[in-house]
């Protein structure tokens, strides 16, 4: 506290360099004025109350006096899904399919979606002709690049008639950071396509790893092909589905390639078992026509910037797995995911959720038929299924229960696989709720002031203890759970009066760092540090507050409490601020990372995430105004 206080005195005489002293003087003056002593020093980081808090009795002003439900408010309309969603039909629209005139007009634009952002793409195949992109072949763009993430390289920019690779550290003009002639970086800026489009919209350690992986690793592993293998009903395209979340998440620019939807638009979906028998040559040919395509598919758009594939099929036999090598040779580094499943119980719920969902079974009207059909196609799958033991490969073995299992790999090296291995192993099926929600309204919110540390109005208090009283009824029978909060007094005080679970401090689930900004409102940043405001509203997302964060950073230090909370197989309630509650919402919503400045998460409403086998749906819960 005595260094803090000696640097302050040398702002206020002038003596600190490095940023303006007007900047500096208006962040000393919020500091004064609105500095508070903390009223929750003496809480550990780790603790439980047994007791529930006076004032959250039933009667009282701030209980529920009607059942939970009644407070559930629609969620925005880009939200995570309110219903059930058949996995494989949010994965990636085969394009190749609609430029030979498979499908309906609707989907035959050449253009590919995803979370409402189109991008038009150059065809590469032609009347479903199989062949494999020119590697040497890649799209180039002459255009500038500006990126502000720290660690992002944006070649090929020219100043005084020099190449350079250029970082921004989210504050003031980008800063040279070595000439691209130089010995130390040895990397080819004529790539300079390839080389943006590889870069993870990213900071930190994710940053620095595609930096390395640009300048030591081999071309074709700047792209990451994630080929799943494994019979049908072991949880392929849920593991699938959540590795793309968390690797879009994360920064990498991630698509997932089902060839089963490929299968179902070229071939239709009233295929019986006998389709998939491995003696049926025309099945054979048929189905290796269509995984071929999504590989290609899959190419053409790494070649185009894409960074990580998943490429989502039984991939059953070594035949298959040596012609998607084969076809990926000098374009991406493939490794193997394999599925295994002996648990019978798993296996026949996963059946029966097959048959309710999958398009497969639409058409059909007898469940138990469908069910037969099923059971038939799984068994012409097992008679010439071989497990992977070629290339590298990643087999998780009993872990979808979330109970033990193990998980095995082999020639596996790098940052990026390394966190996708550490990702799998603490992911499972188990259903449970995670309930998001922001502190009680604080006395800094009032003020229209940002950061601080302050203590909650009398609003955040009724808050606080409406909250203990819907958690209460909503998990009276999840004895297992636990609360969340960050390390400022906002969220420790909003989950006080809640009573009889663990309640954990995160250092990770503080609010963004504001910096010199911390304690100033948005005007005041606005009229005295006129440049940073307007930085930060041209791009929220990489804009960083001086000596402070920006939103990519937080996104970084929420790689632990996200892992964890997919580890976790209990609810938990998490307490926090709105940027880190934007940033958690993303990851489960499966959010475009440009949105998530911008997404909605008001004061006194709760999020329930519900996670389990059928995906992630989402409730909100409006307690009070």
């Amino acid at each position: 506290m005595a260094m803090g206080l000696v640097s302050w005195r040398r702002v206020q005489t002038g003596f600190l360099r490095g940023a303006p002293y007007k900047e500096i003087q208006a962040s000393w003056r919020a500091y004064q004025e609105n500095l508070e002593p903390s009223t929750v020093r003496g809480i550990p980081d780790v603790s439980i109350n047994s007791v529930q808090q006076t004032g959250a009795e039933n009667g009282s002003s701030a209980s529920l006096e009607l059942d939970i439900e009644h407070y559930v408010v629609p969620a925005p309309s880009t939200s995570a899904n309110s219903g059930l969603v058949y996995a494989a039909n949010m994965t990636e629209t085969p394009r190749s399919l609609s430029r030979a005139g498979v499908l309906s007009n609707a989907d035959s634009s050449g253009s590919v979606s995803h979370s409402g952002i189109s991008v038009d793409r150059p065809a590469l195949i032609k009347d479903m002709e199989v062949s494999v992109p020119d590697p040497s072949k890649v799209y180039s763009s002459s255009g500038m690049v500006e990126s502000k993430s720290v660690g992002t390289f944006s070649p090929l920019q020219k100043q005084d008639s020099h190449r350079g690779l250029f970082v921004d550290r989210g504050v003031g003009s980008p800063r040279l950071v070595k000439s691209a002639s130089a010995s130390t970086f040895n990397i080819d800026l004529k790539l300079d396509t390839e080389t943006k489009n590889s870069m993870p919209a990213a900071a930190g350690a994710v940053a620095a790893a595609a930096v390395a992986d640009q300048m030591l690793g081999p071309k074709e592993h700047r792209h990451l092909a994630i080929v799943l293998v494994g019979l049908p009903a072991r949880g392929k395209t849920f593991t699938a589905a959540k590795l793309t979340r968390y690797l879009r998440w994360l920064g990498h620019d991630t698509k997932h390639f089902n060839v089963g939807k490929y299968r179902r638009l070229k071939h239709g979906v009233n295929q019986s078992a006998d389709f998939f028998r491995a003696d049926n040559p025309e099945g054979m040919e048929a189905r290796n026509e269509v995984a071929a395509l999504a590989m290609e598919d899959m190419i053409s758009w790494m070649h185009e910037g894409g960074q990580v594939g998943i490429f989502d099929a039984t991939n059953s036999s070594r035949k298959r797995r040596n012609m998607l090598m084969k076809m990926a040779e000098g374009n991406c580094k493939i490794i193997f995911l394999e599925t295994i499943c002996n648990d019978r119980d798993i296996i026949e719920r996963n059946i029966r959720l097959k048959i309710q969902q999958s398009p497969d079974y639409a058409e059909e009207p007898d469940f138990e038929a469908g069910l037969q059909d099923f059971k038939n196609r799984l068994a012409n799958y097992e008679k010439v299924y071989e497990p992977v033991d070629e290339g590298s490969y990643i087999k998780m073995i009993d872990m979808v229960s979330g109970h033990g299992g193990q998980i095995q790999v082999n020639n596996i090296s790098g940052y990026l696989p390394g966190r996708i291995v550490f990702f799998l192993v603490n992911t499972h099926l188990t259903p449970r709720p995670i309930l998001l929600t922001r502190h009680g309204e604080s006395r800094d919110n009032v003020r229209g002031r940002i950061g601080g540390d302050t203590i909650l109005s009398d609003a955040g208090e009724i808050y606080a203890k409406k909250l203990a009283n819907f958690v209460e009824k909503r998990l009276k029978s999840e004895r297992a759970a636990s609360i969340w909060t960050s390390t400022l007094q906002r969220t420790i005080l909003t989950a006080s009066p809640i009573a009889g679970f663990p309640k954990i401090q995160w250092r990770a689930l503080d609010e963004i760092n504001a910096g010199v900004c911390d304690g100033m409102t948005y005007e005041e940043i606005k009229k005295n540090m006129p440049e940073e405001y307007e930085a930060r509203k041209k791009d929220k997302l990489r804009y960083r507050y001086p000596r402070g964060e920006s939103y990519l950073d937080v996104i970084q230090r929420l790689e632990p409490v996200i892992i964890e909370l997919e580890r976790q197989r209990a609810p938990v309630v998490v307490i926090s601020h709105q940027a880190v509650l934007r940033a958690l919402y993303a990851y489960f919503a499966d959010r475009p990372l440009k949105e998530i400045p911008h997404i909605e998460t008001p004061l006194h409403t709760i999020i329930e995430i519900q996670m389990g086998v059928t995906g992630v749906q989402e409730k909100r819960y409006k307690l009070m105004d």
